[in-house]
């Protein structure tokens, strides 16, 4: 949970190193428990595309360590969206499908107080000492999300918004947009190069969605700053069909079945 006098997630993306977070999209305050032992470097709970309601959220934030930054992907754009998730709690939040500069604005916009922005000041964590949140909530990490062939073409432009802390690839979304998906060839790869390049011009540090942890390694060798490390959806399935595959694979030891005991007639 966001801690006003600290900026873990800040602190991290300033030391340069990427991080390796987790992706959680299945509503579960338990697995939130269970993955905040692992110790990511942050944890991200999906509210775009996840099960994830308001009390859930609310009760999964505030089992994390403060130590251990959590990030919410916020359903869309909007102050409603990016303030609930602030309000929760969260030490920053990914926006999805920003695909302008004008859009980006908007985004930090959503999740500063004003005179820096738009948020509406309320919810139960930052009321508890509202004049101390105010005052640390510069901590609060803002990233937007390139995930779209409009995205691409603006991302110069979208890593140059001041108040953008990161800006991170969507690359399942970007497949789509660009006509490759299933599969991310060539023209993928030319995408998330370019917006790479974009922000390193603009000297924002740019994260890419992993769907598996070898290729979280291989982005950070590309010198990516964010990535994910592993998601609820895939650990959970894999972790499972290795568990069936590999029990109906196994021999199975000859089992001798007892005849049954022969039946004693009673009475003629």
């Amino acid at each position: 949970m966001f801690d006003p006098h600290r900026a873990n997630l800040r602190y991290g993306i300033a030391s340069g190193r990427c991080l390796g977070v987790a992706w959680l999209a299945m509503g579960s305050v338990a697995m939130v428990e269970i993955v905040a032992r692992s110790r990511p470097d942050a944890i991200v709970l999906d509210l775009q595309h996840g099960l994830w309601d308001r009390r859930e959220l609310e009760a999964a934030i505030g089992l994390v360590p403060p130590e251990i930054p959590v990030l919410v992907r916020t359903a869309e754009n909007t102050a409603f969206a990016i303030g609930t998730a602030l309000d929760a709690g969260a030490e920053g939040v990914i926006v999805p499908l920003v695909e302008t500069a004008k859009q980006a604005r908007k985004a930090v916009a959503f999740a500063k107080y004003p005179p820096h922005g738009e948020r509406s000041g309320g919810g139960l964590r930052p009321l508890a000492d509202f004049a101390g949140y105010v005052a640390g909530s510069d901590k609060i990490v803002v990233m937007v999300m390139i995930e779209t062939a409009k995205g691409v073409a603006n991302a110069a432009e979208i890593a140059a918004v001041d108040g953008v802390d990161m800006v991170f690839i969507g690359t399942g979304d970007l497949a789509l947009s660009i006509g490759t998906f299933p599969a991310m060839h060539h023209d993928h790869s030319v995408a998330c190069a370019q917006v790479h390049q974009a922000c390193k011009a603009a000297w924002t540090p740019c994260g890419v969605f992993t769907p598996n942890l070898d290729m979280a390694k291989m982005r950070r060798a590309q010198g990516y700053r964010m990535v994910v490390t592993g998601s609820d959806m895939d650990v959970v399935s894999r972790g499972f069909n290795q568990a069936s595959t590999g029990f109906a694979a196994a021999p199975s030891p000859s089992v001798e079945i007892a005849p049954a005991p022969a039946r004693t007639r009673i009475g003629s």
